[in-house]
């Protein structure tokens, strides 16, 4: 499979889930381990580009594909407009939801690069913050989305 933009072989047993796999083979431990139930969204990563929570693929299910992590959302040494907008409006608060919140959002901003504030709490609902009422986060997806003076890209 291809991770954050590189090419990754590994065998692994059938039963290894992506989580594991992102976490222990490729050692990219920004995709949390949360609930093991696939409620809380924290394992959230790009599938294809499409988000999908890692715990509920097989690693061998990926064979082929595209991953991206919150890793890979840099480039250049320059935040991706999502990170940045969850930093300036302080949408995280311990953090350990925060990689899956961001890459849900991407994928949603991806589908929908002006939604409402309606579509962002839609689109964000299968990711569980306990430390927020979520009001910073949607606010982050709106001014990375651009619907905040303008702030979206800086």
């Amino acid at each position: 499979m291809t991770v954050n933009g590189g090419r990754l072989e590994a065998e692994v047993a059938d039963r290894t889930l992506l989580v594991h796999f992102l976490r222990e083979v490729a050692g990219l431990t920004a995709t949390n381990v949360g609930c093991d139930t696939s409620s809380c969204g924290a394992c959230t990563v790009l599938l294809d580009g499409q988000s999908v929570k890692s715990c509920t693929v097989l690693a061998a299910q990926a064979d082929g594909h595209q991953i991206t992590t919150l890793e890979g959302l840099a480039s250049d040494g320059e935040m991706h407009p999502v990170q940045r907008a969850f930093h300036a409006e302080h949408g995280l608060q311990c953090g350990f939801c925060t990689p899956g919140m961001v890459m849900a959002a991407v994928s949603l901003l991806a589908e929908q690069p002006h939604p409402t504030e309606q579509q962002v709490r839609t689109g964000l609902e299968g990711n569980l913050c306990r430390c927020t009422g979520y009001h910073n986060i949607v606010r982050a997806v709106l001014t990375a989305a651009g619907h905040r003076e303008g702030q979206a890209g800086r």
